[in-house]
């Protein structure tokens, strides 16, 4: 027994000076191929999400120092969202019947695509208003250099469309105003210009209820806000011929100064 006991052993060193033993130190049947180091580098890890700052919660009243009155009785119409081909020239074509001026507040990506009618805006004497790039309704809660670099690139294409005009006013999409808005507008030159008539013509109410509602809430001095663009402005422009009538009989209708 001692005999077979040694000779196992002698075997057991053996085998592991061969090379026949695995790399555990297990024995490797005899002829098994042996494990070949992987020469493939190891695919690298994917570089960590930068996290987007978080918005800036919205003030619970609006800031100070909106515009939201004309200063004098007439009143002043404005028109956001454009400039539209389908609806924009139909809202000039009224204008320039009735004899009055509005105050476009013009989307950057929509002048870009459609500069011959900004200058068809200014070139029938109508103002101006920066309305951001892509109408971000989130803007004025995002970081100032974002809020500048829209406000900036917005009027370069307004520049590029109608070189020279005069952009006065920024106007906040959704009214959805911060006090560091209002700071980059102001510092690139541009009058906060808010509203105080807002018939809701966004929610697509008839031309009559669109009517009603500026009738209603009119006053001297008001800041109408009606839209030209972001989408079927069929009502609005329906509403036009009698609510401009009737402002302009009861107030008159006036540029902002």
């Amino acid at each position: 027994m001692r005999a077979r006991a040694f000779l196992a052993s002698v075997l057991a060193v053996a085998l592991v000076l061969s090379g026949c033993a695995g790399p555990d130190h297990t024995i490797a049947p005899a002829g098994a191929p042996q494990p070949v180091e992987s020469t493939t580098a190891p695919t690298p890890s994917p570089h960590p999400t930068v996290a987007k700052p978080p918005l800036r919660p919205l003030p619970a009243k609006l800031p100070a120092g909106l515009r939201r009155n004309s200063g004098v009785r007439p009143v002043v119409l404005t028109f956001d969202d454009g400039p539209n081909p389908t609806w924009t020239p139909k809202v000039l074509d009224q204008l320039r019947a009735a004899k009055v001026t509005a105050t476009f507040c013009v989307v950057g990506r929509e002048v870009q695509r459609h500069p011959e009618l900004v200058r068809r805006i200014v070139h029938e004497g109508h103002q101006l208003c920066n309305h951001s790039w892509r109408h971000d309704l989130d803007l004025a809660r995002r970081p100032v250099n974002e809020i500048k670099a829209d406000l900036k690139r917005t009027n370069r294409a307004i520049q590029a469309a109608a070189p020279g005009a005069k952009v006065s006013f920024y106007r906040q999409p959704g009214g959805r105003w911060t006090p560091e808005v209002l700071a980059v507008a102001k510092g690139l030159g541009m009058r906060p210009l808010h509203w105080s008539v807002d018939p809701q013509d966004w929610d697509k109410p008839n031309a009559a209820t669109i009517g009603k509602r500026i009738h209603t809430a009119a006053r001297p001095g008001a800041i109408v806000l009606l839209h030209d663009g972001g989408g079927d402005r069929a009502a609005t422009l329906a509403a036009c011929p009698h609510l401009i009538a009737d402002l302009k009989k009861r107030f008159g209708i006036t540029k902002l100064r």
